[in-house]
């Protein structure tokens, strides 16, 4: 790929990551007015804070693109221990934050944080070197960094958040397959994989509960599946061209987490099928120039992760559409850009930073040397 294509790709990038950060802050303001008057005494409580998060993510998106992604690289098994310590203090009482029964939160006092949201982009970076030097490591020196990189998905079991453990776990899979890893070793490490995953989903009541509500969300309408079927009167509601912006009737406490894990069902009540189309367009619009500027990337190393920033990213937003849809069990993940949360925005951003760093010119370009 020329100079000239990747420039296309980076703005066609920049601007459909500007509009899916501006269509969410406006999602977010008309799904969460509501609730935050309730709740906090003003309409716009909720909408502050997420710009607030906005204009912290876009420092750090600036600063990271101008920084080394080498530096970054090196430096990322203690970066993830790091981020796995912030897991493991969320089981720390005053410090850890408890809500319905799952210690996901850190407690900072202004506001709080979710380092599962961290790790889970930690882990994918760890990954990448993990299996990239796989072959060139001791046995000794592989048995420690594994240990480091899959340590933070047990705290997450034990939070528990299973939907950011299966996410965690998917990158690292990703990571494997886009590596030089032995194929039947990845194969196997495949196979025992979805074989436990199924297990520690069936062991959990509270997950077989969201199961069968999944199969059957009018068998019980009231409880396990009331989420699911509100969200389906929002997008019956909506039909082809929406309500209209503010007029949603599932955001007014009907239906749970509507400015957060539920938005695009207020998209969908709110914009019709028109909206979710538009929607879906720049997250295909997204991928599309994301993957043509990863695999313009000489390097390997530098070439997989790439395509694991837009892949991991894509693949959250298509997996909280289907659980919205109804088309997968109910899991807690956001969606990207558009959800109110300021972790999982900071985190995205911490992400697309190193991203953009691997298209900074500004630095010299050579290929890795063959010990990073």
């Amino acid at each position: 790929m020329d100079a000239l294509q990747l420039t296309r790709n980076l703005r066609i990038f920049l601007f459909t990551l500007i509009s899916l950060a501006l269509f969410g802050l406006g999602m977010i303001y008309s799904s969460s007015y509501m609730f935050a008057m309730e709740e906090f005494g003003s309409s716009n409580y909720i909408f502050i804070k997420q710009l607030i998060f906005v204009f912290f993510s876009v420092v750090c998106i600036g600063v990271l693109s101008k920084s080394k992604f080498e530096f970054w690289y090196k430096s990322i098994f203690p970066l993830h221990m790091f981020f796995t310590f912030l897991v493991f203090l969320t089981f720390i009482p005053q410090i850890g934050v408890t809500i319905k029964g799952a210690s996901r939160w850190l407690n900072l006092g202004f506001t709080t944080i979710q380092p599962g949201e961290f790790v889970k982009y930690s882990a994918l970076l760890t990954a990448v070197s993990f299996f990239h030097h796989f072959e060139i490591w001791s046995q000794k020196e592989k048995i420690k960094k594994a240990t480091i990189l899959f340590a933070p998905l047990l705290l997450l079991l034990l939070q528990p958040d299973y939907g950011m453990f299966f996410l965690c776990f998917c990158n690292i899979l990703f990571a494997c397959f886009l590596s030089n890893f032995p194929r039947k070793w990845f194969y196997g490490f495949l196979f025992s994989s979805v074989i436990a995953m199924s297990g520690l989903l069936v062991l959990a009541p509270y997950r077989v509960k969201r199961l069968m509500s999944y199969l059957d969300p009018w068998k019980d309408p009231m409880n396990s599946g009331f989420q699911i079927i509100q969200s389906f009167l929002g997008f019956a509601h909506g039909s082809f061209f929406g309500a209209g912006i503010g007029n949603s009737r599932e955001k007014l406490f009907y239906l749970p987490e509507a400015y957060n894990d539920f938005i695009f069902s207020v998209i969908g009540e709110e914009l019709g099928f028109v909206g979710v189309f538009i929607l879906i367009a720049l997250f295909m619009s997204f991928a599309l120039s994301g993957f043509k500027m990863a695999l313009s990337l000489k390097n390997k190393t530098k070439s997989s992760f790439a395509i694991l920033v837009i892949g991991t990213i894509c693949f959250q937003a298509i997996l909280n559409m289907g659980v919205v849809l109804g088309l997968l069990p109910t899991k807690g993940l956001n969606l990207p850009f558009i959800s109110y949360g300021g972790s999982s925005l900071l985190a995205n951003a911490l992400l697309l930073g190193l991203f953009f760093s691997l298209f900074t010119k500004k630095y010299d370009q050579r290929i890795f040397h063959s010990e990073l």
